[in-house]
């Protein structure tokens, strides 16, 4: 599904060069639950926004289905994360004044979907993520565990191919961390959605992941 070739990645500044990923090859295949691990400033957050479409590489190649991106534009690299690419992030990234459901509607009614269809769809992703009845409850008001059931159903309504997960535990305590990966966990298995989370949650990960990859100075170990 994406396949990444020596990709290099380099930071500049008016009087220095920071190499941020190096020589990284890495492949992920349809249904796949990988997780990226390393310590703060390793290059695990700069991989993700590579994958996901974020930010460019400088050196190598990156495939998505076999295709290579290295002559996408703007417009390419927009329509492969409207396509291809759901976002879950640690700090949720909801709109707080706003409903559940409006959350839900907002986000498909920027990708275009019609309101009638929009509702239906965010109807039925709440309740995947259980938070059926919570509808007409403020964002805000959630706890943290149900902020991110909120932000994965958001993602998922999208019909991502790959859903890309930015220490999405990180800020949760022990027993709703154990509740949302078993929540992706589900996702993985019933969507057949590839799942890429990053995290230095090593000890909680491990069991729930295909592969951990491991990533030190911008470089795969």
């Amino acid at each position: 599904m994406i396949r990444l070739e020596n990709i290099y990645k380099y930071y500049y500044s008016e009087s220095s060069v920071t190499q941020a990923l190096r020589n990284v090859n890495l492949e992920f295949s349809k249904g796949e639950f990988v997780a990226i691990t390393g310590e703060s400033g390793s290059g695990k957050t700069t991989l993700l926004n590579v994958i996901s479409g974020i930010d460019t590489y400088d050196e190598g190649e990156m495939y998505v289905n076999g295709q290579p991106t290295f002559q996408y534009d703007d417009d390419d690299w927009e329509a492969y994360r409207r396509n291809k690419i759901g976002f879950v992030f640690q700090n949720y990234n909801l709109i707080g004044h706003y409903t559940v459901l409006d959350n839900m509607i907002s986000a498909l009614l920027i990708l275009g979907v019609g309101e009638k269809k929009a509702e239906k769809k965010a109807l039925k992703y709440l309740e995947k993520v259980g938070l059926k009845g919570f509808e007409k409850s403020r964002a805000s008001k959630l706890s943290s565990g149900q902020k991110q059931r909120l932000a994965i159903a958001r993602a998922l309504a999208s019909n991502p191919k790959i859903l890309l997960c930015d220490e999405a535990t990180s800020a949760l305590d022990p027993q709703t961390t154990a509740s949302i990966l078993e929540l992706l966990k589900s996702i993985n298995e019933q969507f057949q959605i590839t799942i890429v989370i990053i995290t230095h949650q090593m000890s909680v990960i491990r069991e729930i992941c295909n592969r951990v990859a491991i990533i030190e100075h911008g470089e795969l170990v």
